[in-house]
Parts: structure tokens; C-alpha cells; sequence
């Protein structure tokens, strides 16, 4: 089964599956290994693994190679974070064909203006006209080069402050201009927008959510709520930098690594699958 059909397939079945952020080929692998379904490539946190903000301050060429070492070191899908698109319509069809081409599962977009801000910073942020962006949707599947491949359309207007009448007016709407599934995401401290949301909603696509900041609510919510995904979108790169912190300040501290919790370097080659280059060693050198 392919990659995009694999998601498509984790999108329209009726239990909640769940998504763990990566942000480069090492941490894709390790989230796979976990068992995890599928890849959330945050934009986030690739940009912050390269010291820059999550502005649209990194090119989507720039971050495609991020996107193909993440593919090809995982044989579960990849949703791509892919912020407002890049662009207009013309930059998101551009986007999607490379996209198929490198392997990757599916593309989420959201509905603000490009360059973008990180959803969590500042009140009121400004939304993409509707039909702007659905012309940004309708260009995304007329590009994709294969049929099973995702457009997550995410809406912003809790976000913005728009409220519950928009954010419906808002999915509908995407529903109709052939998005696949609805990303509605919300950053109050409990899922209140996100059920009111659910309570409504009478469409016939999926819907995605991202608790970052109602993490605490209980998963059978989720579920009784009728949600097909949820994506813990900054979890792996947030964890590893609180542990390589703690570890350098540590080593800087005691000059010494006495004590510093921290993988094995066999580990590491398990990690990359040294053994597989041995056996191949052994079959193709004289």
C-alpha cells in the first residue's frame, strides 16, 4: 500500500489514529520505531532545529530537503506541515508535485496570510480571504500526482478570534473546493472550541486536531468528538532540547559526562542500520 493511500486510509477509518512531530531523518525513524501511524514534518520545529522563527523565514525548497531525508529513512506516511503554502495558488501547486515526487503522504495548509506566524504569538492574527485560499486548495489537487495523496485544509479563525460561526462557514467551505480532510486547531487551554466545533459540524470529510495547548484533556474525548487524527506537532524536538540542555549544562558544569544519561553510540548505528551495509559489504565487495 502506498504511502498517501496508507494516510488516507488512518484519515477515513473510524478510530483515532495519532501523528508525532519529526524534524529530520534521525528523529522520523525514532517516531516510527515508537509506533506511531504517521509523521507530522512541523514546520516549527525544522525551522527551529535550523536557529530560525517560525516565519516563513525558510524557503520551501530549503525545506523539502528536510521533508525527502525524512521519506526515505521511514516507510510510514508524512504529512507536511506547509504552512499558508508558500505563496499563492501557483507556489502551493508547485509545492504539491514535488511533494509526490520525494514520497511524501500529504500537505496541511492553513488559512492566514503568507508570510506566516506561529499560531501561538500574538492575538487576532489576519485570515486569507475564502476564496483565495480554496483557490489554493482547488490548485493543490489538480497538481497532486497521485490520486490517494492528502490536502489538509486548516483553518485558523479560532486562532484569529473569528469564532465558531466563521470556523464552520470557513470548513464547509474548504470541504466543497476538495480539501480531504479539516484541520481545525485552537490554542485555549481546554478543547471547548474544538468540541463546540465537533457538536456542529455535519460535514462528510475528516477532522484533525492539535492539542498542543489542551494536552491535559482525556483521549476518549477525542474519540467520542469523532476525530480521525490528532498530531502531537512539537513533542519530539521540545523533549530532546530540555535533554540536550540539561546534558551540556551538565558536561560544561562538572567537565566530566559522568552521570549524563544519553544513548549508546551502538545505539546510534542501530539507528542508521550499520548492520544492512555490512551484509552488503560481504554480497558486492570482492
Amino acid at each position: 500500500m502506498s504511502k498517501c493511500l496508507t494516510l488516507k486510509k488512518l484519515l477515513t477509518d473510524k478510530k483515532l489514529s495519532f501523528a508525532l512531530e519529526a524534524h529530520d531523518g534521525i528523529s522520523a525513524r525514532i517516531v516510527e520505531e515508537a509506533g506511531f501511524e504517521a509523521i507530522w514534518a512541523s514546520g516549527l520545529t525544522i525551522a527551529t532545529t535550523l536557529a530560525h522563527r517560525d516565519n516563513n523565514e525558510l524557503s520551501w525548497t530549503q525545506l523539502c530537503a528536510q521533508w525527502e531525508y525524512m521519506a526515505n529513512a521511514t516507510s510510514i506516511p508524512i504529512l507536511v506541515d506547509g504552512d499558508t503554502g508558500f505563496g499563492n495558488f501557483n507556489n502551493v501547486r508547485m509545492l504539491v508535485k514535488k511533494l509526490c515526487r520525494i514520497g511524501i503522504a500529504g500537505l496541511c495548509i492553513e488559512d492566514k496570510l503568507f508570510p506566516k506566524t506561529n499560531s501561538f504569538i500574538g492575538e487576532h492574527q489576519p485570515l486569507a480571504e475564502i476564496e483565495e485560499f480554496c483557490g489554493k486548495i482547488r490548485a493543490a489537487k489538480d497538481a497532486q500526482l497521485d490520486v490517494n495523496f492528502n490536502l489538509i485544509a486548516r483553518t485558523e479563525a479560532f486562532i484569529a478570534g473569528r469564532g465558531l460561526e466563521e470556523a464552520l462557514e470557513r470548513a464547509y467551505t474548504y470541504e466543497t473546493a476538495g480539501a480531504d480532510a479539516i484541520l481545525v486547531h485552537s490554542k485555549k487551554t481546554t478543547a471547548i472550541e474544538i468540541e463546540a466545533f465537533c457538536k456542529r459540524w455535519e460535514g462528510e470529510i475528516p477532522l484533525v486536531i492539535v492539542p498542543t495547548k489542551y494536552s491535559n484533556e482525556p483521549i476518549d474525548l477525542f474519540e467520542r468528538l469523532g476525530i480521525s487524527l490528532v498530531i502531537w506537532a512539537n513533542h519530539t524536538l521540545r523533549s530532546s532540547i530540555a535533554a540536550m540542555q540539561k546534558s551540556a549544562r551538565s558536561i560544561a558544569k562538572n567537565r566530566s559526562v559522568e552521570g549524563v544519561e544519553m544513548t549508546s553510540v551502538e545505539e546510534l548505528f542501530t539507528l542508521v542500520d550499520q548492520d544492512e551495509l555490512h551484509l552488503a559489504e560481504a554480497s558486492y565487495l570482492p
